[in-house]
């Protein structure tokens, strides 16, 4: 839906403190239903309906057109409708303490909910206590879980394929799990070289699902080919802090975006050759980096992968490069980018392509 390119949480991860102050909101990023030539959307976003929520966003995903999925600080994942026909918001289902630390029982057990995914009717749930769960909308109770899936906190998760999923932890490591296998082990386990940096964000290639870019603490971009090996393809010198989000561009994903605690929005277009430009730019405007990959036989030829010198680079562009404020969330959908900061505001950008 064109709703969905505001589906990622808003959440400012660490600087929320009251829980009261806390809401569910589904905004319009103006009128969908008068498209620009270029798909653009005309008009101002305007609020459409809230809810309060109880604890921190952590991340949120859309089931479908109507429902949305909510991890929360306290551990409760919540399905919230939107009902169209009033514009209002409602909780329709809830798995209380989804995550825990010792005991679900515990009045202050919860741990913290930090990544959802939704393949509907499925959910799956990663967090803070390595637990996975895997729901299913019309089911009471969990399908599965996977109760110490990991030692270390579980940062996000994606699907790879229909019955498989994707984690990375705060150890550096990305784990592939088969939901259709009972034993609680990941089938495939690949790891940074080196020290132990916490991974935070995880995106999948929508057309090539072995290629996943992953970001994290160190604020470097990885880039790793899950049929190759146990570490990354590329490593990508990027942000100067913590990666917050990395997105490939769903429809043309020779576009990838990345957001920082640094204030920076990064945009990488594998898609063009550009000339040879000095290496990085941190203070913002383009500049080309090279892809540094190991030599590896490819059935299909992907821009991020490839073998060719000529398209070994790439254009970066910082699009907001007067930011100083910490660029918690992003979403991208056509050409519109969504992203949240820490100061308190919503932007879009509608002219990615410009």
């Amino acid at each position: 839906p064109p709703l969905g390119v505001l589906s990622k949480a808003f959440s400012y991860k660490w600087g929320i403190v009251s829980v009261q102050d806390n809401r569910i909101s589904l905004w319009s990023a103006g009128d969908l239903g008068n498209a620009g030539l270029n798909g653009e959307y005309h008009g101002e976003p305007h609020l459409l309906c809230d809810i309060q929520h109880n604890g921190d966003v952590m991340d949120m995903q859309f089931l479908d057109q109507e429902r949305i999925v909510v991890a929360s600080s306290t551990g409760t994942v919540t399905i919230f409708r939107h009902h169209q026909n009033n514009q209002t918001l409602s909780a329709s289902h809830q798995w209380e303490k989804a995550h825990y630390h010792v005991d679900q029982d515990t009045c202050s057990g919860g741990a913290a909910c930090t990544g959802v995914i939704c393949n509907n009717p499925e959910i799956v749930t990663v967090g803070e206590d390595g637990r996975i769960n895997l729901f299913r909308a019309d089911q009471k109770d969990a399908v599965r879980i996977i109760e110490n899936a990991d030692s270390s906190t579980l940062h996000a998760v994606t699907f790879l394929r229909t019955s498989e999923i994707l984690t990375v932890n705060s150890i550096g490591q990305l784990k592939i799990w088969d939901l259709r296998q009972q034993r609680n082990e990941p089938s495939q386990i690949f790891s940074l070289a080196g020290d132990r940096v916490p991974l935070h964000c995880v995106d999948r290639h929508p057309n090539q699902q072995h290629i996943v870019a992953t970001g994290g603490q160190d604020g470097m971009l990885s880039i790793w080919d899950i049929r190759q090996g146990t570490m990354p393809v590329s490593l990508l010198n990027a942000h100067e802090a913590e990666m917050w989000e990395v997105h490939f561009h769903p429809s043309d994903p020779d576009h990838l975006f990345t957001c920082s605690e640094d204030g920076s929005l990064w945009h990488w277009d594998t898609s063009s050759n550009v000339s040879e430009k000095p290496s990085f730019l941190h203070q913002g405007g383009r500049s080309t980096a090279y892809l540094s990959h190991s030599t590896i036989n490819q059935s299909v030829v992907s821009a991020w992968l490839s073998n060719d010198p000529t398209k070994d680079r790439m254009e970066i562009t910082n699009l907001i490069p007067n930011q100083t404020l910490s660029v918690n969330s992003l979403d991208v959908l056509g050409p519109c980018l969504v992203y949240g900061t820490d100061a308190e505001a919503i932007y879009v950008n509608r002219q990615l392509f410009a």
